[in-house]
């Protein structure tokens, strides 16, 4: 299971009324992301709720793809955060909050956690595929990467 599939809605209940419609708590559900994408209602928002909607929609949902949002472009840059948010040297606690302060969305640290292993074992296969096809400057590139990201 992805990542993007255990991201959740922060204060769920309390959007959904707002916006008086049911959504889905998943962030990256398909009606969650119709809402998101068509923005209908979110004037019904808050203004803080209303920011941090147009954020996320803005840094994720934005991409010029035919099949947009479910050509998964917003789950690959929600990924990509999550990894830069590492790199600035966050642990999964740090990660989930900072994620909630930016996007009003969450996870739980253990699945944080489990992405960031995965993203670390991911990286030494590859450091091996680069190690057996010769490749030492991209052995390591990769390296360096696993390193940054096991920090």
């Amino acid at each position: 299971m992805a990542i993007t599939d255990k991201i959740y809605v922060k204060n769920h209940r309390q959007l959904s009324s707002q916006l008086e419609t049911n959504i889905p708590k998943g962030a990256f559900k398909g009606a969650t992301l119709d809402v998101l994408f068509q923005g209908e209602g979110l004037e019904k928002l808050d203004d803080a709720t209303r920011d941090r909607v147009l954020d996320f929609t803005e840094d994720f949902l934005d991409c010029d793809c035919d099949d947009n949002p479910y050509c998964g472009c917003p789950e690959r840059k929600f990924m990509r955060y999550l990894l830069e948010l590492r790199a600035q040297g966050l642990g999964p606690d740090a990660i989930v909050d900072v994620m909630s302060d930016d996007y009003m969305v969450y996870a739980y640290p253990g699945d944080v956690l489990s992405f960031l292993d995965n993203g670390v074992r991911t990286l030494e296969a590859a450091e091996g595929l680069a190690r057996v096809d010769g490749e030492p400057d991209q052995q390591d590139a990769i390296r360096d990467a696993k390193r940054d990201l096991a920090k």
